[in-house]
């Protein structure tokens, strides 16, 4: 993969606030379960909701939680958010085993 990491930067403090919000981001079962539902194909809010029986308030927090630790991206696609995750948010696969 020749895609650059969102989590390290060239100031060591930088990449250590950058590794913390990612590791409030993936350590939390709800928001795993959000990004394993995201790369099933589950793209917006409606779609995430229904396939994790999570209220649109509660998903919408969660979000918010792993686009600011680099784990999703939100686009915007005919007037409508979609979720799409980062490299670092692929990752998921490996953090239950």
């Amino acid at each position: 993969m020749s895609e650059k990491s969102s989590t390290v930067t060239d100031d060591m403090f930088e990449t250590k606030e950058r590794h913390r919000r990612y590791l409030r981001a993936v350590n939390n079962p709800v928001r795993r379960d959000i990004l394993r539902s995201i790369d099933k194909g589950n793209r917006t809010v409606s779609a995430i909701s229904d396939d994790m029986d999570l209220d649109n308030k509660s998903l919408k927090w969660h979000l918010d939680i792993l686009i600011d630790g680099f784990c999703v991206e939100e686009k915007i696609e005919d007037d409508q958010a979609k979720y799409l995750l980062t490299k670092e948010g692929k990752v998921v696969d490996f953090l239950d085993k």
